[in-house]
């Protein structure tokens, strides 16, 4: 059958054509930036070397902990609500109100960093990077101009400025390694790039109609997007802790050239993460609809999204682990020689970090913010318990069994603790098992 006779039978073609088109927009601008990552990527990874890579990924992971300050949890709350907003002004309030949030997030993470760098012993060069990592944070608060244009589901036009910043950001990174430029230059590229893509989203906005002086405060609004997101920043400082602690830990107990090992490692398998979350917020729009609609259409694409994260995260795991020595030599050279036996281990969590990311947009739609708290919470006491005990005795090995493990707990085998979020404990585990997958998919061309 061809595409257009496909696309003739299904019951809204426009409906499906037009979120086709959107999260086509966000996966090609990730996949750029994952060539980019496999590309330029690689070779500065390679110029900075283990030392100079670990102090870098050090500083990013540390700000990382504090990230949930920023964004505040609101990005799927602020979603949701422009998407239920029938009103232009109301939908100025609510951007108004979640960019002042997000700034006085930035604002108190800032404080906690200065505080950190008066009192640690760290070299200079680490602190200066945190501090002007933790400057870049105020930026991103205009990113729920990002978050507008995903209730349109318009991506293209946030899309269009990360790609020319990309691109931009990748050629002076070229030119600082052929002039051999010391590390902190790669830092303020990365701040060129975050600020590049904040003045591409206020141009873009301004260019829709829309205009950010109209933008309004207001502390009715505020409350309610932190009534309802409370759970989700929490959840988000539990995410940063026991996805970042790993690579603080091992610094502290081993040294900044393990910690350039191992990111070395994280790096390319967290580079898939991207496609759970395109997919996934593309699809929040529908599945917030479907469940308007009717609660076994609500079902039917939650399992399917559930089924194609598995999918997908499985396509991703087999071609790493058959090639992970080869890639790790060929991309890193043998200054990195134990990245490629951590990252056959790391690469498994992806397909519960895939699934974890689905089950997310499920609680949301639930209003359950609160028991994803508590699973991720339980993924991070379990991370945080087996970093200390498999890092002392395994190094960076023992650092990525503790991800894979926590991971799992936290995304698959916490829900079904508790009656309400059980059901998506089953259908997580009924696309684990793969055999129901393909039961189901046969009995439908059948």
């Amino acid at each position: 059958m061809n595409l257009d006779k496909l696309l003739a039978r299904l019951p809204n073609k426009d409906g499906f054509l037009k979120y086709l088109k959107n999260t086509s927009w966000l996966m090609g601008e990730k996949v750029i930036r994952l060539l980019l990552a496999l590309s330029v990527g690689v070779l500065v990874t390679r110029y900075l070397g283990p030392e100079d890579f670990g102090i870098l990924s050090y500083a990013n992971s540390f700000v990382g902990l504090f990230a949930a300050f920023s964004s505040l949890g609101l990005g799927d709350i602020l979603v949701r609500e422009l998407v239920k907003s029938n009103s232009e002004s109301n939908k100025n309030k609510l951007l108004g109100t979640a960019f002042f949030l997000q700034t006085f997030g930035s604002l108190f993470i800032m404080v906690c960093l200065i505080v950190f760098v008066l009192l640690n012993d760290n070299k200079p060069i680490t602190n200066k990077i945190i501090l002007i990592l933790g400057l870049i944070t105020f930026l991103k608060s205009f990113e729920v101009i990002n978050n507008y244009f995903n209730s349109l589901v318009k991506s293209k036009l946030s899309v269009i400025p990360g790609l020319i910043g990309v691109f931009i950001s990748a050629v002076l990174k070229l030119l600082c390694i052929w002039l051999k430029a010391p590390l902190i230059y790669f830092v303020y590229i990365l701040s060129f790039d975050v600020a590049f893509i904040a003045i591409g989203l206020l141009y873009y906005y301004h260019k829709s109609g829309s205009f950010v002086f109209k933008w309004k405060f207001s502390r009715e609004t505020a409350l309610l997007l932190l009534k309802d997101s409370w759970p989700l920043i929490l959840t988000s400082i539990v995410i940063s802790i026991y996805m970042k602690v790993d690579q603080i830990m091992i610094k502290e107990i081993l040294d900044n050239s393990s910690v350039g090992k191992y990111s070395a490692a994280v790096r390319l398998s967290e580079a898939w993460y991207f496609i759970p979350t395109i997919i996934c917020s593309s699809l929040f729009p529908a599945i917030i609809n479907a469940k308007i609609k009717s609660k076994k259409l609500y079902l039917s694409r939650l399992q399917r999204l559930f089924d194609l994260m598995v999918i997908l995260g499985i396509a991703v795991i087999v071609p790493v682990v058959i090639l992970g020595d080869w890639v790790i030599l060929l991309l890193y050279g043998e200054a990195f020689n134990q990245t490629a036996s951590v990252l056959k281990i790391h690469i498994w969590a992806g397909v519960f970090v895939f699934l974890g990311v689905a089950n997310q947009k499920w609680f949301i739609n639930e209003n359950l913010q609160s028991y994803n708290v508590i699973c991720l919470g339980v993924g991070m006491v379990v991370n945080v318990i087996l970093n200390i005990i498999l890092i002392p005795n395994y190094g960076i090995f023992g650092a990525a069994f503790a991800t894979l493990i926590s991971q799992f707990v936290a995304s698959v085998l916490t829900p079904v603790l508790f009656k309400k979020t059980r059901p998506s404990f089953y259908m997580m585990m009924s696309s684990i098992l793969i055999i129901p997958i393909i039961r189901r998919y046969s009995s439908k061309n059948q």
